[in-house]
Protein backbone atom coordinates (compact mmCIF):
# COMPACT_ATOMS: atom_id res chain seq x y z
CA UNK A 1 0.00 0.00 0.00
CA UNK A 2 1.50 3.34 -0.95
CA UNK A 3 1.89 6.09 1.51
CA UNK A 4 -0.96 7.78 0.13
CA UNK A 5 -3.04 5.27 -0.05
CA UNK A 6 -2.08 4.25 3.77
CA UNK A 7 -2.87 7.45 4.70
CA UNK A 8 -6.48 7.92 3.14
CA UNK A 9 -7.41 3.98 4.67
CA UNK A 10 -6.21 5.21 8.24
CA UNK A 11 -8.65 8.76 7.76
CA UNK A 12 -11.04 6.71 6.48
CA UNK A 13 -11.13 4.16 9.70
CA UNK A 14 -10.41 7.30 12.16
CA UNK A 15 -13.48 8.73 10.65
CA UNK A 16 -15.89 5.62 10.94
CA UNK A 17 -14.95 5.25 14.56
CA UNK A 18 -15.49 8.24 15.81
CA UNK A 19 -18.75 8.37 13.66
CA UNK A 20 -19.90 5.06 15.54
CA UNK A 21 -19.31 6.57 18.74
CA UNK A 22 -16.25 3.97 19.31
CA UNK A 23 -13.30 6.74 19.42
CA UNK A 24 -13.83 10.03 21.38
CA UNK A 25 -10.35 11.10 23.10
CA UNK A 26 -7.47 12.94 21.35
CA UNK A 27 -5.40 10.70 22.82
CA UNK A 28 -7.05 7.43 21.21
CA UNK A 29 -6.75 9.34 17.86
CA UNK A 30 -3.49 10.21 17.96
CA UNK A 31 -2.20 6.22 18.64
CA UNK A 32 -4.41 5.00 16.11
CA UNK A 33 -2.57 7.00 13.68
CA UNK A 34 0.47 6.43 15.28
CA UNK A 35 0.47 3.13 15.51
CA UNK A 36 0.84 1.54 12.11
CA UNK A 37 -1.41 -1.50 12.17
CA UNK A 38 -0.01 -2.98 8.82
CA UNK A 39 3.01 -3.89 10.62
CA UNK A 40 1.36 -5.97 13.05
CA UNK A 41 -0.26 -8.41 10.13
CA UNK A 42 1.04 -10.91 8.01
CA UNK A 43 2.11 -10.11 5.19
CA UNK A 44 -0.85 -11.72 3.26
CA UNK A 45 -3.29 -9.45 5.18
CA UNK A 46 -1.30 -5.88 4.67
CA UNK A 47 -4.21 -4.71 2.31
CA UNK A 48 -6.91 -5.31 4.79
CA UNK A 49 -4.75 -3.58 7.14
CA UNK A 50 -7.53 -0.80 7.92
CA UNK A 51 -10.45 -3.01 7.60
CA UNK A 52 -12.52 -2.57 11.03
CA UNK A 53 -12.47 -6.52 11.27
CA UNK A 54 -10.20 -8.88 12.94
CA UNK A 55 -7.66 -10.56 11.10
CA UNK A 56 -5.88 -14.13 11.34
CA UNK A 57 -2.54 -13.88 12.24
CA UNK A 58 -1.75 -17.58 12.46
CA UNK A 59 -2.27 -20.29 15.18
CA UNK A 60 -5.82 -19.75 15.54
CA UNK A 61 -5.19 -16.45 16.87
CA UNK A 62 -6.30 -12.99 15.66
CA UNK A 63 -5.87 -8.91 15.92
CA UNK A 64 -8.86 -7.61 17.30
CA UNK A 65 -10.94 -5.36 14.94
CA UNK A 66 -9.75 -1.62 14.96
CA UNK A 67 -13.29 -0.67 17.01
CA UNK A 68 -12.80 -3.23 19.97
CA UNK A 69 -8.95 -2.29 20.44
CA UNK A 70 -10.24 1.53 20.65
CA UNK A 71 -13.51 0.35 23.02
CA UNK A 72 -11.28 -1.77 25.36
CA UNK A 73 -9.25 1.20 25.22
CA UNK A 74 -11.30 4.43 25.69
CA UNK A 75 -13.10 2.38 28.57
CA UNK A 76 -9.82 1.56 30.25
CA UNK A 77 -9.48 5.64 30.82
CA UNK A 78 -5.69 5.38 30.03
CA UNK A 79 -3.39 7.56 31.09
CA UNK A 80 -0.13 8.91 30.88
CA UNK A 81 2.03 7.13 33.48
CA UNK A 82 -0.17 3.94 33.78
CA UNK A 83 1.37 0.69 34.44
CA UNK A 84 -0.63 -2.23 32.28
CA UNK A 85 -0.73 -5.75 32.45
CA UNK A 86 -2.02 -7.38 28.89
CA UNK A 87 -2.86 -10.93 28.80
CA UNK A 88 -2.73 -11.83 25.47
CA UNK A 89 -0.13 -10.20 23.02
CA UNK A 90 -1.25 -11.10 19.99
CA UNK A 91 0.66 -9.21 17.37
CA UNK A 92 1.19 -6.53 20.12
CA UNK A 93 -0.88 -4.28 18.10
CA UNK A 94 -3.05 -3.84 20.80
CA UNK A 95 0.13 -3.16 23.48
CA UNK A 96 1.51 -0.53 21.41
CA UNK A 97 -2.13 1.31 20.99
CA UNK A 98 -1.54 1.32 24.52
CA UNK A 99 2.20 2.33 24.54
CA UNK A 100 1.07 5.74 22.90
CA UNK A 101 -1.42 6.26 25.60
CA UNK A 102 0.52 6.14 28.42
CA UNK A 103 4.14 5.99 27.69
CA UNK A 104 4.07 8.82 24.19
CA UNK A 105 7.91 9.52 23.55
CA UNK A 106 9.53 12.00 25.31
CA UNK A 107 7.32 11.27 28.19
CA UNK A 108 9.41 12.69 32.11
CA UNK A 109 7.58 9.69 33.69
CA UNK A 110 6.45 7.56 30.72
CA UNK A 111 3.75 3.83 32.10
CA UNK A 112 4.72 0.73 30.56
CA UNK A 113 3.00 -2.15 29.57
CA UNK A 114 3.61 -5.75 30.39
CA UNK A 115 2.27 -7.86 28.08
CA UNK A 116 1.79 -11.99 28.47
CA UNK A 117 1.55 -14.58 25.63
CA UNK A 118 0.90 -18.48 25.74
CA UNK A 119 1.17 -18.98 22.44
CA UNK A 120 5.47 -19.65 21.89
CA UNK A 121 4.67 -19.12 18.01
CA UNK A 122 3.64 -16.30 18.76
CA UNK A 123 6.49 -14.82 20.52
CA UNK A 124 9.24 -14.18 17.71
CA UNK A 125 6.31 -12.80 14.99
CA UNK A 126 5.27 -9.75 18.54
CA UNK A 127 8.89 -9.22 19.54
CA UNK A 128 9.84 -8.35 15.67
CA UNK A 129 6.36 -6.33 15.00
CA UNK A 130 7.63 -4.01 18.34
CA UNK A 131 11.16 -3.66 17.72
CA UNK A 132 10.67 -2.59 13.92
CA UNK A 133 7.83 -0.07 15.00
CA UNK A 134 9.80 1.35 18.15
CA UNK A 135 8.01 0.01 20.76
CA UNK A 136 9.90 -2.39 22.53
CA UNK A 137 11.60 0.00 24.32
CA UNK A 138 7.91 0.64 27.23
CA UNK A 139 6.29 -3.02 25.88
CA UNK A 140 8.06 -5.79 27.98
CA UNK A 141 6.77 -9.40 25.74
CA UNK A 142 6.92 -12.31 28.32
CA UNK A 143 6.34 -16.11 27.36
CA UNK A 144 3.58 -17.16 29.86
CA UNK A 145 0.76 -18.24 31.52
CA UNK A 146 -1.71 -14.69 31.64
CA UNK A 147 -4.20 -16.01 33.70
CA UNK A 148 -1.83 -16.00 36.23
CA UNK A 149 -0.40 -12.42 35.82
CA UNK A 150 2.77 -10.88 36.48
CA UNK A 151 2.91 -11.08 40.73
CA UNK A 152 6.48 -9.88 40.53
CA UNK A 153 5.57 -6.64 38.40
CA UNK A 154 2.23 -5.97 40.30
CA UNK A 155 0.15 -3.74 41.08
CA UNK A 156 -0.68 -2.55 37.86
CA UNK A 157 -3.07 0.45 37.44
CA UNK A 158 -4.67 -1.09 34.32
CA UNK A 159 -5.51 -4.95 32.90
CA UNK A 160 -6.67 -5.83 29.71
CA UNK A 161 -7.16 -9.30 28.76
CA UNK A 162 -7.99 -10.11 25.18
CA UNK A 163 -9.06 -13.62 25.19
CA UNK A 164 -12.01 -15.08 26.88
CA UNK A 165 -12.14 -16.69 30.39
CA UNK A 166 -14.66 -18.95 31.70
CA UNK A 167 -14.73 -16.25 34.72
CA UNK A 168 -12.33 -13.72 36.00
CA UNK A 169 -8.99 -15.15 37.12
CA UNK A 170 -8.42 -14.43 40.82
CA UNK A 171 -4.71 -13.59 40.33
CA UNK A 172 -5.42 -10.94 38.19
CA UNK A 173 -8.32 -9.29 40.43
CA UNK A 174 -5.31 -9.69 43.58
CA UNK A 175 -3.01 -7.74 41.19
CA UNK A 176 -5.14 -4.80 40.49
CA UNK A 177 -4.43 -1.87 41.90
CA UNK A 178 -6.88 0.63 44.06
CA UNK A 179 -8.42 2.35 41.92
CA UNK A 180 -7.66 0.46 39.30
CA UNK A 181 -9.85 -0.67 36.25
CA UNK A 182 -9.49 -4.61 34.21
CA UNK A 183 -11.57 -5.40 31.17
CA UNK A 184 -11.86 -8.88 30.78
CA UNK A 185 -14.18 -11.07 27.89
CA UNK A 186 -16.14 -13.92 30.03
CA UNK A 187 -18.03 -16.59 28.76
CA UNK A 188 -17.73 -19.74 26.93
CA UNK A 189 -15.42 -20.98 24.26
CA UNK A 190 -17.51 -20.31 21.26
CA UNK A 191 -17.67 -16.61 19.69
CA UNK A 192 -19.69 -14.91 22.70
CA UNK A 193 -18.71 -13.18 25.40
CA UNK A 194 -20.04 -10.57 27.97
CA UNK A 195 -16.95 -7.76 28.26
CA UNK A 196 -16.77 -7.39 32.19
CA UNK A 197 -15.28 -4.19 33.36
CA UNK A 198 -14.00 -4.77 36.77
CA UNK A 199 -13.14 -0.93 39.39
CA UNK A 200 -11.44 -1.31 42.72
CA UNK A 201 -11.79 0.95 45.19
CA UNK A 202 -9.31 2.34 47.43
CA UNK A 203 -10.20 -0.94 50.14
CA UNK A 204 -10.23 -3.25 47.76
CA UNK A 205 -14.06 -3.69 47.12
CA UNK A 206 -14.70 -4.54 43.26
CA UNK A 207 -17.55 -3.28 41.22
CA UNK A 208 -18.32 -5.19 38.02
CA UNK A 209 -20.13 -3.41 34.72
CA UNK A 210 -21.28 -5.44 31.71
CA UNK A 211 -20.54 -3.70 28.62
CA UNK A 212 -22.05 -6.20 26.18
CA UNK A 213 -21.53 -9.26 23.76
CA UNK A 214 -18.08 -9.56 22.57
CA UNK A 215 -16.60 -12.08 20.74
CA UNK A 216 -13.41 -13.50 21.38
CA UNK A 217 -10.77 -15.92 20.78
CA UNK A 218 -10.59 -18.82 24.39
CA UNK A 219 -7.79 -17.79 27.11
CA UNK A 220 -6.19 -21.19 27.85
CA UNK A 221 -4.02 -22.17 30.80
CA UNK A 222 -4.46 -22.90 34.18
CA UNK A 223 -7.27 -20.11 34.66
CA UNK A 224 -8.44 -20.90 30.39
CA UNK A 225 -11.11 -22.82 28.87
Amino acid sequence: MSRDNNKKAVDNLVRRLQNSGYLKSDAMERAVRTVSREEFVRPSNKEHAYRDSPLSIGLGQTISAPHMCVIMCESLKLKPGHKILEVGAGSGYHAALCAEMVAPKGMENPGHIYTVEIVEGLIDFAKKNLEKTGYDDRVTLIHGDGGKGLVEYSPFDRILVAAAAPEVPTPLIEQLAPGGIMLIPVGSRGFFQDLLMLEKDADGNITRRNWGGVAFVPLTGEFGH
